[in-house]
């Protein structure tokens, strides 16, 4: 959520960072909200002044012997007192029209996102690697793993529906074996504490980290009213929410494996084939809370942990710096790392970095103090994925795919899979 103090005092600039995202002026009517609230909060103010100062002038026309006096005054405090019982709903009804509107108000791009309003206007950071050579005409992950048994989106779609998979024998090792080798590279080489989170969560660890209101579709929910989780950002950044930080402890970095859950609501029609956007995905998620002079060098060194990943498994990929019509609602900057998939002859995405600012800490009420000032201040927060494990298992099958249709395990993840060198039928 945005500081409707900065909204106000920089209205042109606010409605000029909107436009870059592509959205509508919305300073004016902001503004317009903060007025209304302001002014009743001022009327009310008064109205309690004026019952104190009535309330000792009863006292006064009494001990004069004033009983007429006295009794204006005495009726004069009781209609203030409703008043201000009416005013002070009529206040939580006003800052709450404030806050429902600034709640769906997507965050402020930094000054060198680039211009854009979709991933037309995204620009290239850099790459890493080289296209592999493969002599024999690619397949894509689905046929692969289809072949070797170790696929059945049928299967699924039977226990399921649709946007779901089973995997099966050495391919469903394979990508036990992914998850793992990412936890383990970022808590042993990153620094990052390893958290296993619940996936079930409650309105407020949404709405804290951006999801709710606005896209409510796009998220499962329970019968009781918990959310599944979209992404483990849900609930490593909220582990902060409603916490006074001291600035020595920061920056904290966490990590986590876990299932997500995503409706795809937006999605109907694309890559309906294979396990590219599905209903259940695992990942790894890294989230870090700094405070905010270190946030920018934060989504540096988060990326670079995530591409390390890809780096030790030998993947071809790009950098991305997203245009400001492409990012998220609550990032100010973000980096896409997308990964060379053969049998698509494309990059697809396989993680996206984000910082967000103080836009997650004010949803959540996260703050931090530093020390020798009296002001707190609310905390910075970043998010990434380090990295999509089904999307992972997806670039190292079409990678490392033979032209007998086996499948050559990356040295980096022989570890995991007991030293094995092939996955063939």
């Amino acid at each position: 959520m945005l500081d409707i103090k900065w909204i106000r005092e920089n209205q042109e600039s606010f409605d000029q960072a909107l436009a870059k995202r592509g959205a509508e002026p919305r300073a004016a009517q902001l503004a317009a909200l903060d007025d209304a609230r302001r002014a009743h909060t001022t009327k009310l103010q008064e109205a309690q002044t004026r019952r104190n100062a009535a309330s000792k002038e009863i006292g006064k026309a009494k001990a004069s012997g004033n009983e007429d006096a006295a009794q204006a005054l005495m009726k004069e405090v009781s209609d203030i007192k409703n008043f201000i019982h009416e005013g002070e709903d009529e206040s939580r009804r006003l800052n709450a029209a404030l806050e429902e509107a600034l709640c769906v108000i997507p965050n402020i791009p930094l000054d060198d996102v680039p211009e854009g309003l979709d991933e037309e206007g995204n620009v290239l950071l850099h790459t890493f690697g080289e296209k592999p050579e493969i002599d024999f005409e690619p397949k894509e992950h689905f046929e692969l793993g289809e072949a070797l048994q170790g696929m059945d989106f049928e299967g699924a779609a039977k226990l399921s529906g649709s946007r779901f998979v089973l995997l099966k024998g050495q391919i469903a090792r394979l990508e036990r074996a992914l998850g793992q080798f990412m936890v383990d590279l970022h808590t042993q080489e990153h620094g990052y504490l390893e958290v296993s989170p619940p996936l079930l969560v409650r309105d407020e660890a949404l709405y804290g980290t951006g999801q709710l209101p606005k896209f409510s579709e796009d998220q499962f929910k329970t019968t009781d009213g918990l959310w599944m989780i979209p992404t483990a950002e849900v609930p490593l950044t909220n582990m902060v929410a409603g916490e006074t930080l001291d600035a020595e402890s920061l920056p904290l970095r966490v990590t986590g494996l876990t299932y997500c859950f995503r409706s795809e609501a937006g999605s109907a029609g694309r890559d309906v084939r294979g396990m590219l956007r599905q209903h259940q995905f695992e990942k790894c998620e890294l989230v870090s809370i700094t405070d905010e002079n270190s946030s920018l060098a934060e989504l540096e060194r988060m990326r670079e942990c995530a591409e390390k990943v890809l780096q030790k498994l030998g993947l071809h990929y790009r950098v991305m710096t997203l245009c400001a019509g492409d990012m998220g609602f609550g990032a100010r900057k973000t980096y896409d790392i997308e990964v060379w998939l053969p049998g698509q002859n494309a990059y697809r995405e396989i993680s996206s970095c984000s910082v967000c600012g103080d836009f997650q800490g004010r949803r959540m009420n996260a703050r931090y103090r530093v020390p020798g000032e009296k002001q707190l201040k609310f905390v910075h927060t970043l998010n990434g994925s380090g990295v999509a494990v089904g999307r992972c298992l997806i670039a190292v099958l079409e990678n490392y795919q033979n032209s007998d249709g086996s499948i050559t395990v990356p040295p980096a993840l022989r570890p995991y899979m007991n030293g094995q060198e092939l996955i063939s039928v």
